[in-house]
């Protein structure tokens, strides 16, 4: 029942006029009696006993006729007022109550009245006017701006609604828990997030703590859209976004283009990556752009169109060389938002030639990926993909801005003219375009590849291959080492050889500096000198001592000694065997052989036998006489210089011949009338 309806009004103030009848009677005190107000919560079950009213005996009660409450929700079972229907504090909040009291034997009837006030229960949770609520906010709002209240109702009359908001991304907050005012909580971004979907949710009991009794709750979802602000200037296409502290920034790499010298290109030049256009970078509000040259068009070549971007010749170009343009896009009516970029214009020479391919067809063969391509018309080698341009003729053709793709396929690429697998695809035959392009006027020539893809086992060997090989490496390694073996053991048995011939050269050296009249020749020899290496002897002598000849004989190996020949013995030998001969140098006296009769057997010396002692002082002549002299030789023995000693002791030159043989393996010097007895033989070192 609504408290503001007639008949609440009415009920009131019967209940009121009876209250003070009440006062004013107290004979019906004396027979029943009730309290004047009776809580009685909502709720309630049918029946359930709302008051036991006090009587005398003798006394019956019954409600008094109207104008009482016509409707009654109560009933009189003896003393007891019962409910007869669940009653609804929402609906009416208080009932007024008149019971006549009859005392049966005086007939006396007096009535009472009362009220029945119905206490309010929770049972109604909290309603929101809508389940969607829609709201705009500018995406420049600052923190802390509300964007509107969102409360709901509760017919249970709560002193007190508790609200909790969720928000992904947090970009919102609620003022309090209790004040449903939504604020903005962060920088809000256009371009990121254009809509948030928040729900509130509102509850009849505090949040912190456990609820006494029931609690109810409701929920509504709150869709915030978020209108774009002018706060990006315009941004020339394509280009780079990069995020720099929050900002956004779209970077333009420029444009390019290219016009003939000495020609003029009617309509807009065609640049790359594409027409001059710029959009607003904010997107939601989309204004309109105007361009303008900022500078670089000081000769007045060109004019750009205000409304599209679009650049057009006024007259040709008459220099060869590169033309920068700046391009300025302003928005038309926010004219503080602005960029620039470059235009490059390229005056060139016209081409007069396509690219052309080599060939109109090439046909190749990939094993694997990443191995180049081989050329099944050229004998196997690798594939080469060409394309020349008579316009580069003084470099051969050789184009530098043709670039190579195909139509069809990504799989492969073309490097330098080689073709290379870059994606592993099973085995099968691919037919490919191959497209030529000169990027400085994009000029194109295409041709028809046939490109074999055959997958070879790894190295290209098999097992039986690799044992193959691996054998016959260990049979070159075999051959290897007993050839080094070989070298190894004649080097070390000529290692003595070589010694000799290089002491032999040093004492023929020094022996071709004696005087150079010959005189007769005495052959010396010592056989025991050749056997050093191997020879049968003890010591340098050998076993069979000195062998010698007489004056003039010819020894018996001829093929290892020469003939002879005459020169001064005392040659031989220093001139000076003292210490006074300071003022000659080292290497002098380390070549001047050295004759003694004394065995040394240190290293650096080698032994020479004679049959007689050699008096140094004898002033005898030793005479070397190489093989390919012997003319010379006969020619000194008939000299008549030449002479001998007699017996009686005149002075007389022998001649002691060397062959070249003798030097270079070794000395061996024979000496006429010589016995071969060795233990007679006396020694002569030489020093090398």
């Amino acid at each position: 029942m609504d408290n503001t309806s007639p008949r609440f009004a009415l009920l009131t103030a019967f209940s009121l006029w009876f209250l003070i009848f009440q006062f004013k009677s107290t004979e019906a005190v004396d027979i029943c009696s009730a309290p004047f107000s009776i809580p009685f919560p909502e709720n309630n079950k049918v029946d359930d006993v709302v008051l036991t009213i006090t009587v005398q005996p003798d006394v019956t009660l019954d409600f008094a006729p109207p104008p009482a409450n016509p409707d009654n929700p109560f009933r009189l079972d003896g003393n007891q007022l019962r409910a007869v229907r669940v009653l609804d504090y929402e609906t009416v909040k208080n009932y007024a109550v008149q019971i006549s009291c009859t005392q049966t034997n005086t007939g006396l009837s007096l009535p009472l009245t009362f009220v029945v006030l119905v206490e309010n229960v929770n049972d109604n949770p909290p309603v929101f006017d809508q389940n969607l609520y829609l709201a705009d906010v500018d995406e420049l709002s600052p923190i802390g701006f509300t964007i509107g209240r969102f409360a709901a109702t509760d017919l249970d009359q709560h002193p007190q609604l508790y609200y909790t908001l969720t928000s992904e991304p947090s970009a919102f907050k609620l003022q309090s828990p209790t004040i449903p005012a939504i604020m903005v909580d962060a920088t809000l971004n256009y371009e990121k997030v254009r809509e948030y979907q928040l729900k509130l949710v509102v509850q009849d009991t505090p949040l912190a703590s456990a609820p006494v009794g029931p609690s109810f709750s409701a929920t509504a979802t709150i869709q915030i859209s978020i209108s774009d602000g002018d706060n990006r200037p315009p941004w020339f296409q394509p280009c780079t976004k990069y995020e720099v502290g929050g900002a956004v920034i779209c970077e333009s790499a420029g444009y390019t283009g290219t016009v003939n010298l000495n020609e003029q290109q009617t309509g807009a030049l065609s640049l790359k990556p594409g027409p001059v256009h710029a959009i607003d970078g904010d997107t939601g509000i989309n204004e309109e752009i105007t361009y303008t040259f900022l500078s670089g068009n000081d000769e007045g070549l060109f004019a750009i169109n205000p409304s599209t971007g679009d650049i057009t010749m006024l007259r040709p170009a008459d220099v060869l060389g590169e033309i920068n343009l700046v391009v300025l896009a302003a928005q038309k009516i926010n004219v503080d938002q602005f960029a620039t970029t470059q235009v490059g214009i390229r005056v060139q020479e016209k081409s007069l030639h396509l690219p052309q391919f080599q060939r109109p067809l090439y046909e190749g063969l990939i094993t694997s990926m990443g191995s180049v391509a081989l050329d099944l018309q050229d004998d196997k080698r690798a594939l080469r993909i060409l394309a020349t341009d008579e316009d580069y003729a003084v470099l051969e053709g050789i184009n530098p801005h043709i670039t190579y793709s195909f139509e069809e396929s990504e799989d492969f690429v073309i490097i330098n003219g080689f073709l290379f697998l870059v994606n592993d695809l099973t085995d099968d035959t691919f037919r490919l375009t191959v497209v030529a392009k000169d990027t400085s006027n994009d000029e194109t020539a295409t041709a028809q590849l046939v490109v074999e893809v055959k997958a070879v086992p790894a190295g290209g060997f098999g097992v039986e291959d690799m044992a193959a090989l691996g054998a016959t490496l260990g049979a070159l390694l075999l051959v290897c080492l007993v050839v080094i073996g070989v070298l190894v053991h004649r080097m070390q048995k000529g290692k003595a050889n070589w010694r000799k011939i290089y002491e032999a050269s040093m004492f023929r050296s020094s022996l071709r500096q004696g005087p150079s009249d010959q005189k007769e020749a005495i052959q010396y020899t010592n056989e025991a000198f050749q056997m050093d290496e191997g020879g049968d002897g003890v010591d340098s002598g050998g076993p069979a001592g000195g062998l010698g000849v007489k004056a003039g004989e010819q020894p018996a190996r001829d093929q290892y000694y020469g003939k002879k020949s005459s020169a001064p013995l005392h040659n031989l030998l220093p001139e000076d065997t003292s210490d006074t001969d300071s003022n000659k140098t080292d290497s002098e006296k380390e070549v001047k052989p050295i004759l003694t009769k004394e065995r040394r057997v240190e290293e650096g010396y080698k032994s020479v036998w004679f049959k007689e002692d050699i008096d140094p002082n004898a002033k005898e002549e030793v005479v070397i006489i190489p093989d390919n002299n012997d003319h010379d030789s006969e020619d000194e023995d008939n000299k008549p210089n030449a002479r001998e000693d007699d017996e009686e002791g005149t002075s007389y030159k022998r001649k002691i011949a060397f062959a070249d043989a003798d030097l270079d393996s070794g000395l061996e010097l024979k000496m006429g009338d010589q016995e071969d007895d060795s233990d007679s033989g006396r020694r002569s070192n030489t020093s090398l």
